[in-house]
């Protein structure tokens, strides 16, 4: 009926369903897609408490959705476009893996990484090479030196990325072993990459390898090579000469700061995808050609760094979920011949060749470069890690019909085992620094009590000597333990004081010889000297200087206390009292340094708030006992205060009161719901074996006053500590004592100087006391997270 006419009804067309029909499978293909994002990133989150590499989930999640049936299914509909999307996602990981890698490389003399690299490559290149065809990976009919070469360059490879991602994730990337690691598998992978583009041109795999003839054992073709060849050196060194000039033109154009010009942006993606698909035109690899030009643009610029960033983000969030997809349902389970002794031979051949190789290589370099063998052993097993690249050239080897589904399902569930004990490798790595770790404690609580004290007491001048003795006098302890003061003035580095240093000729050393600092040292060296002669029992007083800008004064005492070994870092509060009682305004510059100290300090820090505490006569002179008192509320930091006080209470003119708050449990059941976290039930439990050790060493003896405070919240808590006036000269505090705690909580928002922590910003407050000091103490801080080893540490 025609088109227009009453009672005419629409017919769908042909065309029509085909669409809807294909709207459907998009649809389909993009439900799955979510469904493999879900689940690799749900078995990660369940897998992560053991520390298992992100690498290990998504293969056994693309193995066992690939193999589901409906989505096999779907898949063989798709198969082409799924080809294309992940041709192009390997294309951008070579192209992004050679923007990383430095060609100059090799023209410069061999590095560290070289010398590590190149034994584990020739070592593993040549065991793979002479073992591989006698285990028939590759039909003996089709057996192709071509595949043989390639194979034995993929074991010798190391998925570079993979394991930077790891060493970072694992905190030991910052480790000499871990910056080792990284920079020769980069050093492994840049050799390896490089021979197989070399080796490519002269045994070139077919462009198309889904039909091959019965012999495929291909014979060189000289012509075609040669083509193939010098498309492939004109490319190199085009590239090698015109990408620099344009990549510094676009970054000229774009400085930092503002956003990259459209029009730079795309002149310069034209140029690489030009560069990247001239080769493929006389047959080159694209994916090879993709890493070549990588490797020949400069890694500096904008355009480099957006690009790197840009094709990471897409491989991590689109392409890996569609790419292990892909290979389990190329990986057909069904087709494993899981009964042949062969394929299990192959098997375990394919991961001792590469262990082999690479733990030979990294023992005889390791032997030469004078590493100990277990870190030697270390390096190599961590070195035979492989990853995405090799997952997808070891499917592509069934596209070409080259070797059967079982063989390539080896090589997938080999690259797994090559990245699962990557965590215990780098675990025992840790246990072995930490065996070598100086056995220096950095915090007085992990002191033996009757071992030497440590101390680096910092003073700004003259004002602070006088309560700097008494604190040294009442923190000595027994003569028979001793105590190592280290008096360290800290001078602002000033143009004047600049312009007074005399060069020592010959040295990279100068003389201060500006007379008023000159005048205050001789003054501070005195005053201490002196009192060092009149109580000579077991303390040993040396003399250091921190004269610096504000800017490098932190690091610089940082440096002092790493390298005397110090356990504690006392600092003068920077601001002081007036004649009125009252503080003035303070230096900014030195709370600058004393909040960066706190911070970056390797041992433990105390800050002294003077009130008085110097102002009278010496406490080893006075006859007069100092009433000193301890809080303690929980939390490390007050752990760390009781057990300075513990050498406190050992001065025969010091009668020490502890003094511990606690919540008021009844008030707490009728009035508060608290929910209390494992992490704090854990700190609770260590306060109270402190404390219990405590009482029973110090407080049962009789010589410690101990009194207990049940409150019920910040206001009791405040109350408390007003009624402290008069009866104390001195309180030790821990900085973020309580801070977790009821009993503190609110305090924080009326503080004036938070590096006080909440009680001590009370004690010290200017409207508060005007004859209490007060010492705050904060445990050291690990600057690492590995369960108390720096992150940087040093193991070879």
């Amino acid at each position: 009926m025609p088109f227009g006419l009453p009672g005419a009804r629409f017919q769908p067309t042909q065309c029509g369903d085909k669409l809807g029909n294909l709207i459907l499978e998009v649809a389909k293909n993009f439900v799955v897609y979510l469904g493999m994002v879900i689940a690799c990133n749900g078995l990660h989150f369940l897998v992560k408490p053991y520390k298992l590499p992100r690498l290990t989930s998504d293969i056994i999640i693309g193995l066992i959705v690939g193999n589901i049936g409906i989505v096999r299914r779907l898949f063989q509909k798709f198969n082409l476009t799924f080809g294309f999307i992940i041709d192009f996602g390997m294309m951008c990981y070579m192209f992004a893996l050679g923007l990383e890698m430095d060609l100059r490389v090799l023209f410069a003399r061999p590095t560290r990484f070289t010398k590590v690299a190149v034994p584990g490559v020739i070592c593993t290149f040549i065991m793979a090479s002479l073992v591989t065809p006698t285990l028939q990976y590759f039909p003996v009919e089709k057996k192709m030196l071509g595949f043989t070469l390639c194979l034995s360059t993929m074991l010798t490879s190391t998925d570079s990325p993979v394991l930077t991602r790891l060493m970072t994730q694992l905190k030991i990337g910052k480790s000499d072993i871990g910056k080792l690691v990284i920079g020769t598998a980069v050093h492994s992978d840049f050799l390896c990459y490089l021979i197989l583009s070399i080796g490519y041109i002269i045994i070139p795999l077919p462009k198309y390898c889904h039909q091959f003839q019965d012999k495929l054992e291909f014979l060189p073709k000289p012509k075609e090579n040669i083509k193939m060849g010098c498309a492939v050196l004109v490319q190199v060194v085009f590239t090698s000469m015109v990408s620099p000039t344009l990549m510094k033109w676009v970054s000229n154009e774009n400085p930092e700061g503002r956003p990259m010009k459209g029009p730079h942006l795309v002149l310069s993606i034209a140029f690489i995808v030009l560069m990247c698909a001239s080769t493929t035109l006389y047959d080159y690899s694209p994916m090879l050609s993709a890493f070549l030009v990588g490797l020949c643009i400069p890694r500096e610029g904008r355009v480099s760094k957006w690009l790197i960033t840009k094709i990471n983000y897409m491989l991590t969030s689109i392409f890996f979920p569609i790419f292990f997809l892909w290979m389990g349902c190329e990986a057909n389970f069904w087709e494993f011949e899981k009964h042949r002794p062969s394929t299990w031979i192959r098997f375990v051949m394919l991961l001792i060749m590469a262990t082999a190789g690479k733990v030979a290589g990294t023992i005889i370099s390791g032997a030469m470069l004078g590493f100990r063998w277990p870190e030697s052993v270390a390096i190599g097993l961590l070195l035979v890690t492989k990853g995405h690249l090799h997952i997808y050239l070891a499917i592509k080897v069934i596209g070409c019909g080259a070797a059967s589904v079982s063989t390539v399902i080896v090589m997938v569930i080999s690259t797994f085992l090559t990245v699962l004990p990557v965590p215990a490798i780098v675990a025992n790595i840790i246990r072995r620094a930490k065996k070598r770790a100086p056995t220096h404690r950095l915090a007085i609580q992990l002191l033996d009590p009757s071992s030497e004290l440590r101390i680096l007491l910092c003073v700004h001048g003259p004002p602070n000597v006088p309560a700097s003795i008494n604190l040294v006098e009442i923190t000595k302890g027994t003569a028979d333990a001793g105590i190592v003061v280290y008096v360290t003035d800290m001078i602002e580095l000033t143009d004047e004081i600049s312009d007074t240093f005399e060069r020592d000729e010959g040295l990279h050393a100068a003389t201060l010889k500006d007379k008023e600092v000159m005048d205050m040292r001789d003054q501070v060296t005195k005053s201490f000297q002196d009192y060092v002669m009149e109580n000579d029992d077991g303390i040993t007083l040396k003399r250091t200087m921190a004269l610096s800008t504000i800017n490098t004064m932190p690091q610089d005492i940082c440096i002092l206390a790493e390298d005397l070994m110090i356990a504690l870092v006392i600092l003068p509060f920077h601001r002081t009292q007036r004649e009125d009682g009252k503080f003035d305004a303070g230096n900014s510059g030195f709370r600058y340094v004393n909040r960066k100290v706190l911070r970056s300090a390797p041992c433990s820090v105390g800050i002294l708030v003077d009130r008085g505490f110097g102002s009278a006569e010496q406490i080893s002179k006075c006859e007069v006992v100092a009433n000193v008192a301890v809080i303690f509320i929980g939390g490390k930091d007050d752990r760390e205060a009781l057990a300075y006080a513990s050498r406190v209470a050992q001065h025969p003119k010091v009668n020490l009161t502890v003094l511990r708050f606690l919540v008021d449990s009844s008030i707490e059941s009728s009035t508060l719901y608290r929910i209390i976290l494992p992490e704090q039930e854990k700190e609770m439990q260590l306060d109270d074996e402190c404390f219990t050790q405590f009482y029973e060493r110090h407080v049962l003896g009789g010589r410690i006053s101990y009194t207990e405070k049940h409150l019920a919240n910040a206001a009791e808590t405040f109350s408390t500590l007003k009624s402290f006036e008069g009866q104390y000269s001195l309180v030790i505090v821990g900085r973020e004592g309580g801070m977790n705690s009821i009993l503190t909580k609110g305090m924080n928002d009326w503080q004036q100087c938070p590096e006080l922590g909440p009680i001590g910003d009370v004690l010290s407050g200017s409207d508060f006391s005007s004859t209490i000091s007060v010492l705050i103490i904060q445990q050291h801080r690990l600057k690492g997270e590995i369960d108390g080893l720096d992150e940087d540490f040093s193991i070879i």
